[in-house]
């Protein structure tokens, strides 16, 4: 496999999708913290650079500045929106406020022929989100292209490899993003296309037995793809000294324990019944972070009691993966969304070493991989479930009452949902599910009044996970589901339906 493509982030809402478009043209890389130094970025002998978007200033007391050393280490660097900027601003050009800041779609005209914009018509719809723009490009820059409001909307130093663009090409708005990032990675960078999901495989097989050893290790199974396919590669690896292990924390889907078992037939397969002690260590609390990290603790605490009855078990296989990574705040500059419960949740006294062969993949890469394992289809498309179950679909206490109406609640969506398929607009849903608020509500039912709760209907198409567009669901599909839940979940007497993207807002509501 190539050197690796580093992505330094600055903080952009859509750093993730970058690494996402750079891998999709089947070149490795992955996002670290802007902040690294030069020299710390020279030990990973990257092939290229990428310098990320982000929402600041360059004028902002407290930027984010790159080492402008970087610039010295003969690397072919391309820089996005914030990225470019921040280059002309180092390397000796003038940046200023826009008089007319551009968000949104514009169109971009070529100067002249560049090795960058090669495959860019000469006329091209690109998406702008930015206040500031580069007036005047540093010494050795020449313009590529520019917009009616923005005169560097591209530029180049082809002696040094220095690049720039003012505009977002890893977002669909962006037609021909793909064919510059092509042109920089390919051309400019000389970078080959060899990174692929199932070429992993042997790496990630490679990985687990060094790090366990001559030992054994239990893999958390949760039926999820992620810990299926950690489990298929950890066995790949290990055999016979491999030991699956299912908490049932009591937060799983209706039905959910009894598929698991049912679909790992051949592993050592342990199911540890706690739902009454997650449901203590729960009680009372309301805060999403403050549950995320009970929950992790308290799975740690049943995998080591797992461990210890085995004996000689020191490590624990999880299938993390790269957005929970990210999310987390773990392995760039980027703010904690959530701490998924198996990377920010894990407690500082957990005596099991961890490993984790997933971890810098995608969820759609991490398909690809389970398909070349041989798992059967019902597990690799399986829609994603998180860890901490129903407990992050309760907004509010979790308590045994809340977690059957949730339950029962999403059991009638996914009914419901898996009739169609597809949506409407030809995409497959990504997930589908209930949420229940913390909130009250008046209704009427049987000419009684009611003060019920009331549950949110979610359904995403996504790729990965790191963004996500809802469903236009038929309103005769949510009518049913409305009739159903008021009609067969006690305590509930209300249904709405969430049509939010992500970003803003995450798939999962805690």
């Amino acid at each position: 496999m190539s050197a690796p493509v580093l992505v330094l982030d600055f903080g952009a809402q859509y750093n993730q999708l970058i690494a996402r478009r750079i891998r999709e043209l089947e070149v490795y890389c992955e996002l670290v913290p802007g902040t690294l130094s030069a020299q710390e970025i020279a030990a990973r002998k990257p092939a290229a650079l990428v310098l990320s978007g982000g929402p600041a200033s360059v004028f902002d007391p407290g930027a984010p500045r790159c080492d402008p050393a970087i610039f010295q280490l003969g690397l072919p660097i391309l820089g996005i929106c914030y990225g470019m900027q921040l280059m002309a601003f180092q390397l000796g050009g003038e940046v200023v406020r826009a008089e007319r800041p551009e968000y949104g779609r514009r169109v971009m005209t070529k100067l002249g022929p560049s090795a960058l914009l090669e495959d860019v018509p000469e006329h091209s719809p690109v998406w702008m989100s930015h206040g500031d723009m580069v007036r005047r490009v540093p010494p050795g820059f020449v313009v590529l292209a520019a917009t009616e409001t923005t005169p560097v909307a591209a530029m180049g130093d082809p002696a040094r490899n220095l690049w720039g663009v003012q505009y977002h090409p890893e977002v669909h708005h962006t037609p021909h993003g793909q064919a510059m990032l092509r042109a920089f990675l390919y051309q400019l960078a000389q970078i080959a296309p060899d990174w692929r999901p199932t070429s992993f495989i042997a790496q990630a097989v490679a990985q687990i037995e060094e790090a366990v050893g001559p030992g054994r290790a239990l893999i958390a199974l949760s039926g999820g793809v992620d810990s299926a396919v950690a489990a298929a590669l950890a066995e790949r690896a290990l055999g016979r000294r491999l030991t699956a292990v299912l908490i049932d924390h009591g937060l799983m889907r209706s039905g959910e324990v009894e598929e698991v078992e049912a679909a790992f037939p051949h592993l050592d397969l342990r199911v540890v019944r706690a739902g009454p002690r997650f449901l203590e260590a729960l009680r009372g609390v309301t805060d999403p972070e403050a549950k995320r990290k009970i929950i992790g603790a308290q799975f740690i605490k049943e995998f080591e009691q797992v461990a210890e009855s085995l004996g000689a078990i020191d490590t624990l296989i999880q299938g993390t993966v790269y957005p929970d990574v990210i999310e987390s705040g773990h392995g760039s500059g980027a703010h904690t969304i959530k701490s998924h419960h198996n990377v920010g949740g894990l407690p500082d006294w957990m005596r099991l070493k961890v490993v984790e062969p997933l971890r810098l993949l995608f969820k759609d890469e991490v398909r690809r991989v389970g398909l070349e394992l041989g798992l059967p289809p019902s597990v690799v498309w399986r829609q994603p479930f998180p860890g901490p179950g129903l407990a992050v679909r309760i907004v509010g206490e979790v308590t045994a009452e809340a977690v059957e109406m949730v339950r029962a609640a999403d059991a009638i969506v996914r009914e419901e949902t898996a009739r169609l398929g597809q949506s409407e607009l030809g995409e497959p849903i990504w997930q589908a599910f209930a949420v229940l608020l913390d909130i009250r509500s008046v209704g009427v039912m049987g000419d009684q009044r009611t003060y019920g709760r009331p549950v949110v209907v979610r359904a995403v198409h996504s790729e990965d996970g790191m963004t996500a567009d809802w469903v236009r669901l038929d309103p005769e599909v949510l009518d049913r589901i409305a009739h159903r839940v008021v009609a067969e979940v006690p305590g509930v007497n209300r249904v709405v339906y969430d049509i939010t993207s992500k970003p803003p807002g995450t798939i999962e509501w805690e």
